[in-house]
C-alpha cells in the first residue's frame, strides 16, 4: 500500500530533491513525501480508494501535476514523472553561445557482430550556436570535430578507425556540421537541418534535438543544455569497409547512432579556466 513514483529530468537523470504532494478531490493534502537519492518515492501511508491529484515539485524545475486512482489495495503507482527545467519551454536568450567541450559529449554507437554494441566518442571538438532574435528557425549551429580524437576504449580498434578503411584522418582531419535551418517538432523539440562533412563527403543530415533548459552556472555565466540524436549510414560517406563473418553477419554494423549531449555557454567564447 502507499505511493510509489520515479522523478526524472527530461534526459533521464534522477531528481533527488523532488517532493511529491497528494491531495484528495476536496484539495486536502493527504500525503507528502520526498524522493531518495535515486529520485524514487516510496511511501507506505495507506490511502483510501478514490481519485487524487499528485503534484511534484523541485527547486529549479517547473511543477508537474497528474491524477491518480487508488484502488482497494490502497496503492497509488504514479510511475515516472518527468520534470522540465524552469523556463524550459522558453528558448535561450538570443545571441551567440559557445559549446563547452568539457561538459559536452559527442558519441556514436555501432552494432558489433550482430549481438552487441560498440560505443565510441570524439574527445576534441568545438562549436557555436547563434540563437536568432526574432525567428528561431533562423538560428544557426556550426561544429568541428577532430576525427583523430575518436576513442572507443581499445587502442587497436581506434587505430583501425583512423585508417583509410574508415575515417582516413590523415586526408580528412576534420568532421564538420553546419546547420541550414531549424523547424519546430513539438514542445522543447526541434529538428535541425544541416550538412555533415565526413570522410570527404558532404551530405544533408537532420538532428532530432531536445532543449533541456537554461540556467546559471557556478562561474557567473549562463548555460543552455541540449540533447540531439541522429543516425548515419557509413556507405553514405564512402566508408564501405566491412568484414563479413562465416555466418554472413557483418562484424561492424553499417548504421551509426549518434548521440550528442551539449552544454553551451552564453557569449562568443568560453570563460577563462
Amino acid at each position: 500500500m502507499g505511493l510509489t513514483a520515479r522523478i526524472r529530468t527530461r534526459d533521464g537523470w534522477a531528481v533527488s530533491h523532488a517532493v511529491v504532494t497528494v491531495t484528495d478531490m476536496t484539495g486536502t493534502q493527504v500525503l507528502r513525501a520526498e524522493a531518495d537519492t535515486e529520485g524514487t518515492v516510496r511511501d507506505t501511508t495507506p490511502l483510501a480508494p478514490g481519485a487524487y491529484t499528485v503534484i511534484v515539485t523541485a527547486v529549479g524545475y517547473a511543477p508537474a501535476a497528474s491524477s491518480a486512482i487508488v484502488t482497494a489495495s490502497g496503492r497509488a503507482e504514479v510511475g515516472t514523472v518527468t520534470l522540465a527545467r524552469q523556463g524550459g519551454t522558453e528558448l535561450p536568450p538570443p545571441g551567440p553561445w559557445t559549446i563547452d567541450p568539457a561538459h559536452s559529449s559527442v558519441a556514436a554507437v555501432a552494432q558489433h557482430l550482430g549481438i552487441s554494441s560498440v560505443h565510441g566518442r570524439f574527445t576534441e571538438f568545438a562549436g557555436t550556436v547563434e540563437i536568432a532574435p526574432d525567428d528561431v528557425t533562423k538560428s544557426r549551429v556550426e561544429a568541428v570535430i577532430k576525427a583523430a580524437s575518436v576513442d572507443t576504449g581499445n587502442g587497436m580498434r581506434d587505430t583501425h578507425l583512423r585508417s583509410a578503411d574508415f575515417l582516413d584522418t590523415e586526408r580528412y582531419p576534420e568532421i564538420t556540421y553546419r546547420s541550414t535551418g531549424v523547424t519546430e517538432a513539438g514542445p522543447d523539440r526541434w529538428t535541425v537541418h544541416g550538412e555533415l562533412g565526413l570522410h570527404g563527403v558532404v551530405r544533408p543530415v537532420d538532428l532530432d534535438l531536445a532543449y533541456l533548459g537554461t540556467g546559471a552556472d557556478p562561474w557567473g555565466g549562463t548555460r543552455a543544455a541540449f540533447r540531439a540524436t541522429t543516425e548515419l549510414r557509413r556507405e553514405d560517406f564512402a566508408m564501405n569497409y566491412n568484414q563479413v563473418l562465416q555466418v554472413g553477419i557483418a562484424a561492424i554494423g553499417t548504421t551509426l547512432r549518434v548521440e550528442l549531449d551539449i552544454q553551451a555557454v552564453q557569449g562568443e567564447s568560453l570563460p577563462a579556466a
